[in-house]
């Protein structure tokens, strides 16, 4: 039986665990990257090990995220973050030269390599043949220390293509009409990989768009083969010689599969407040819009940008309507100025943002209350604009653009005949703003805001924990532990981050934290999808969270849970969520051993006598992480 392009890797990858078995498996990472987002605290971390250089073949350190300089505290963070990237080895991309997935791949992606990042969208690479990941910081840390990085073996979904893709149809469709099929639960556990006839038709910026947002899946991955394409992106980039060709065998066997005929879609919108509330755009045609973002590590490529352009040419956005653009890379932005098509999206009226995530996640742009925002992003979680009461839509550049000039949600269908966008053989190649690994013996600048890391304490073996709070299914990060321009700034304080914990379900949350000393939290299904952001984890663990209850889990937050300590249960009966309400208390007893053996164990709530049975599904790396009080603690000791 033949393998398929995931197997592939995964096997010329595997440090231990074995591929035919459901259990555990550790790979080795050949790249890194972090944001100023997460990198703060990544490197910190990796400090704490008492780790010297970066042991990968490349670490990018990023400044893409918290940009928008309202005090010290960012400006404060890159200082510290380019001393350390110096200092430990990695390279590190500059305020300014980009937003980091998009700059990966045109400047360190390989076909066939591993790479890990601190942020859930690092499966962009994966349109280039890599089979990329987000993870929690620390878990970035440990592998740029050497260390593997340990998932679930997942199942391989391979998603089939036909035919060829419409007019005014995009890649952005494919992705939508995958997560209208599979929802944002469908891709948990697994890898997607792309396969069939149709890939040969879609480019490395076009496949990255889809990988970008299997992130929105749930899947621990997204894959398309490195092909011609990728030949002919690499040669643009002037990297040919990091080609290699990828593909699964043609007897390669799959755990599952979807087939989906590019020729019969059309274009899509995802409402709010889920990126797999997905309707066609007809379907909303005339509803008044006030803002239009395109850009974001989702579309932003110069193949998105030029398309926009061509669109807006000798036009302008609608008076009803603020139009906001972000190149994706300083590479992108330098191209539309020499070739023109910079002034006719000046000239149409939009107005244009830095080279960075900027409003995707809140760091501006805000729209007006109760409005309509048609963005080229991935996410529409509720109040993630910065506008409580908005509603964020999802689409594509053609969609979004249509929507600009027509001051409604538009079928870009109704514009007339479309161009081509004429794929450059050469992009411009500048890569000054990204400096090299420099001399270990470079001093690490610190400023006020970066405080140090809370430790997590040792399991008890025995817990009495108030429920502090009651949710529902697919709470977010950003509802743990919200992004924006207020609060990101305090990725390296987590005193003064963590009273920000839940504020927009239970602005008290911090409070009653406090008072309590300890507790837990009981949910329902995917709690903790959307962002790798560890500190979703680490805020509430330094409140005193110990246990988190839930139907079920998305991955990187349950790997975030443990490596800091915190315990995540499920319901062997899932009805049993109806027995608690906030408010109660739970009796654990004989965690020790409990975690350490395969199987449910029961515990007890203070007014029902009658054992509720939970399970850990724990590996024995994981409960020994647990025991230790969480990885930091786990690794410094082994190194």
């Amino acid at each position: 039986m033949g393998q398929s392009l995931t197997q592939k890797i995964l096997a010329s990858h595997l440090v231990s665990g074995d591929l035919e078995q459901g259990n555990e498996i550790a790979l080795r990472i050949d790249q890194t990257l972090t944001q100023d987002a997460t990198g703060t605290m990544a490197y910190l971390q990796f400090e704490a090990m008492n780790l010297s250089r970066v042991q990968t073949e490349c670490s990018v350190s990023y400044i893409d995220h918290n940009t928008l300089q309202t005090g010290f505290e960012n400006a404060d963070d890159h200082a510290f973050l380019q001393s350390a990237a110096a200092r430990f080895g990695a390279y590190f991309s500059r305020p300014g030269n980009g937003i980091c997935h998009q700059v990966h791949l045109e400047r360190f992606a390989k076909p066939g390599k591993t790479l890990l990042g601190s942020d859930s969208h690092t499966p962009t690479a994966g349109g280039m043949g890599m089979l990329a990941m987000g993870a929690g910081g620390l878990d970035v840390a440990v592998a740029m220390g050497g260390g593997p990085f340990y998932l679930p073996n997942p199942k391989v979904l391979r998603v089939w293509l036909n035919g060829q893709l419409s007019e005014w149809v995009s890649a952005k469709d494919i992705i939508l009409e995958i997560l209208r099929t599979l929802t944002v639960k469908g891709g948990v556990g697994k890898i997607i990989e792309y396969a069939g006839p149709g890939v040969k038709t879609l480019t490395v910026p076009e496949r990255s768009t889809i990988t970008n947002m299997g992130a929105e899946l749930g899947a621990s991955s997204s894959i398309f083969p490195s092909d011609e394409q990728t030949l002919r992106f690499l040669e643009a980039q002037g990297r040919a010689e990091d080609w290699v060709p990828l593909s699964a065998d043609k007897d390669a066997s799959y755990d599952e599969e979807l087939r989906i005929d590019l020729s019969q879609l059309v274009p899509l919108v995802a409402q709010p407040h889920s990126p797999d509330n997905v309707v066609p755009v007809s379907d909303l045609a005339t509803t008044p819009v006030q803002q239009v973002a395109i850009g974001s590590c989702t579309n932003s490529s110069y193949q998105d940008l030029m398309r926009v352009s061509q669109i807006l040419k000798g036009k302008h956005v609608h008076p009803s309507v603020s139009l906001v653009i972000s190149p994706g890379s300083r590479q992108v932005l330098t191209m539309l100025a020499d070739n023109g098509a910079l002034t006719n999206l000046l000239d149409s009226g939009a107005r244009l943002l830095e080279s960075t995530c900027g409003p995707c996640i809140g760091m501006g742009q805000s729209p007006v209350s109760k409005a309509v925002s048609v963005r080229t992003f991935n996410r529409n979680f509720k109040g993630r604009s910065g506008t409580q009461d908005a509603s964020v839509f999802l689409a594509s550049p053609e969609v979004a653009s249509a929507c600009a000039l027509t001051g409604y949600i538009t079928d870009p269908r109704t514009l007339g005949t479309s161009s081509n966008v004429d794929y450059p053989q050469q992009f411009r190649i500048d890569d000054s703003m990204i400096l090299p690994p420099g001399d270990p013996d470079t001093p690490i600048q610190r400023g006020p805001n970066i405080q140090p890391l809370p430790l997590a304490p040792a399991l008890d073996n025995t817990l009495d924990l108030p429920i502090i709070l009651k949710l529902g299914d697919n709470v977010t990060t950003d509802d743990i532990m919200p992004a924006g321009s207020k609060i990101l700034p305090l990725r390296s304080n987590i005193p003064a981050i963590s009273e920000y914990t839940f504020h927009k379900i239970d602005p008290q949350f911090a409070a009653k934290a406090k008072d309590l000393k300890q507790s837990v939290i009981v949910a329902g299904h995917n709690y903790g999808q959307g962002s790798s952001r560890e500190h979703a984890a680490l805020a509430p663990m330094y409140l005193g969270l110990r246990v988190v209850l839930a139907q079920s889990f998305a991955r990187i937050h349950r790997a975030n849970l443990i490596n800091f300590g915190i315990l995540p249960l499920t319901f062997v009966n899932e009805e049993d969520l109806t027995r608690f309400e906030s408010g109660m208390i739970l009796h654990l007893s004989g965690l020790h051993q409990a975690i350490q053996t395969p199987g449910p164990f029961a515990l007890t709530t203070d007014n029902d006598a009658n054992p509720i049975l939970v399970r850990h599904d724990l590996t024995e790396r994981q409960a020994k992480i647990l025991l230790a009080g969480g990885l930091l603690n786990s690794t410094k000791a082994a190194y």
